[in-house]
């Protein structure tokens, strides 16, 4: 219950084993995504010849947050972050926030991708040379599901509402990855549940990477993210600084299970779970659709830690494509400079996508919400960044003409410095247990779960901490994995 199946399969992990060495395929364990520097010398060396987004195997890992910002034979270093000044928040509080472009593929999702796939392959539960595997997404999980499927050699289908960014589309055609669209957008979810429970009535042969119900996706980023964030905290506070919380929108509730150990570290911090407000799902039991890109709802995702989020935030999606213009237009950014926001941080807005907008607005409004001041520290993430909103850009040309000085004032002035408490609601334990119980129509009535089980995920007080513990085991698998494979020596 609330595990992942680690169970092994000797003639499955032989298969595995044979294509993995066919294809020069080493894995990293989940501590060297976590910390690099742990990666063996040869490894390192390989990479100083290999480009950040090239289909080669050891690419795998580089699936961290602590690559050298370049494109090309980069190294490992301390994690990638933004400091956000209040020049451009409005807000007296520090907003640090973790920056995704420098991993494979542009996003972190690529991160999501491996923790659902690796451990199945390890275990031998997965046939990479004879089943194909599925990636439903709303946004980057299913890019980087595509990728990791390309580097481990093996065939990927990707279920995808067809309203996505046309730049999504065209990377999944590079990277050779079927394409199966489904109608409508972001809010989407169930179809695409429906969608991937008719891939498994069709054979085997099709083996699906659930996002919003794999544990796996939750454990990467609890582990992975949530000690990179840890490691950037120890870097930036002072001694008069608090960590007061840390900022996600839910889309699978992978990125916001990194809140889970924050909250270990810091238990006075508070987790806002992000969504939009045209889709007010958590908030109101909503529903929707709206345009940002990568944020799927309508659903409650099944391994999201509801017990432990303490806020919700709904943002406008007309904010953010609004800031989408005004981070990236030539007269949005020259206005940001001549209010007074430091150059350095104008040339680095290009490193916030649609779904990091809407992050950093819910943090201004966490910030301005509980009044918090210049000592005070919240976290939150940029999963990918406007290279994959050009076109967006491009269609906002078309509809509302170029963009100009006045509406550069009009936009900062209205959606950030203008952003207020309202659509942030702070959680009592009944709302937490009224958001958790919303898992009950989709999972269990429609998906076939079980009631006990959603039960237990609010009950039973070591659900989730034994989920935590499961990284030594799964590590223990890819390092024995490796050792068969004998692509590395002793």
């Amino acid at each position: 219950m609330g595990s992942i199946d680690l169970t092994i399969n000797q003639t499955g992990v032989e298969r595995a084993v044979q294509h993995a060495r066919a294809r020069n395929v080493v894995i990293p364990t989940f501590t060297e995504m976590r910390d690099p520097s742990l990666c063996r010398g040869e490894i390192k060396e390989e990479l100083r010849h290999i480009g950040l987004h090239d289909p080669h195997p050891r690419n795998l890992f580089r699936i961290t947050w602590h690559n050298e910002p370049v494109e090309s034979g980069g190294g490992f270093g301390e994690p990638n972050y933004i400091e956000l000044p209040s020049s451009l928040t409005g807000v007296d509080a520090r907003i640090i926030a973790m920056v995704g472009k420098w991993f494979p593929i542009g996003a972190h999702k690529v991160g999501a991708a491996f923790a659902c796939l690796v451990p199945r392959l390890v275990a031998g539960q997965f046939d990479p040379g004879r089943q194909k595997a599925v990636w439903p997404s709303t946004g980057n999980y299913c890019r980087g599901g595509a990728y990791d499927s390309m580097l481990l050699g093996c065939d990927a289908v990707a279920v995808v509402p067809d309203g996505m960014s046309r730049e999504r589309f065209q990377a999944m055609e590079r990277l050779g990855c079927q394409v199966l669209r489904i109608p409508g957008s972001e809010s989407n979810v169930k179809q695409l549940l429906d969608q991937c429970t008719e891939l498994r009535g069709a054979g085997d042969h099709y083996v699906v990477f659930n996002q919003f119900d794999e544990f796996a996706n939750y454990l990467w980023h609890y582990y992975v993210t949530g000690g990179a964030i840890g490691d950037v905290l120890s870097q930036v506070m002072g001694p008069k600084d608090e960590f007061r919380g840390f900022c996600a929108a839910t889309g699978s509730a992978g990125t916001v299970g990194a809140g889970d150990y924050l909250k270990q570290l810091f238990p006075a911090a508070k987790v806002t779970a992000v969504e939009a407000l045209q889709c007010p799902t958590m908030l109101q039991n909503g529903f929707g659709t709206h345009h940002i890109e990568g944020i799927g709802d309508r659903s409650v995702p099944w391994i999201h830690n509801v017990k432990n989020t303490d806020v919700i935030t709904a943002i406008d999606d007309r904010a953010v494509t609004a800031l989408g213009r005004l981070f990236n237009e030539p007269a949005g950014r020259a206005y940001l400079t001549e209010q007074g926001v430091p150059s350095s941080t104008v040339e680095n807005l290009g490193l916030v996508g649609f779904s990091g907008i809407a992050n950093l607005l819910s943090a201004v409004k966490v910030a301005r919400y509980f009044e918090l001041d210049h000592n005070d520290v919240l976290v939150t993430v940029l999963t990918d960044s406007m290279w994959l909103y050009g076109s967006r850009l491009e269609e906002m040309t078309v509809t509302e003409g170029p963009y100009s000085d006045r509406q550069a004032a009009v936009d900062f002035h209205r959606w950030l410095l203008g952003q207020t408490g309202d659509g942030l609601l702070e959680l009592t334990y009944p709302e937490r247990h009224r958001v958790h119980n919303l898992k009950y129509f989709i999972w269990v009535e429609q998906q076939g779960k079980s009631e006990e089980e959603c039960r237990a995920q609010w009950y039973n007080r070591h659900y989730w901490t034994d989920i935590q513990e499961l990284v030594p085991r799964i590590d223990e698998l890819i390092v024995d994995f490796n050792r068969r494979v004998g692509i590395l020596g002793d």
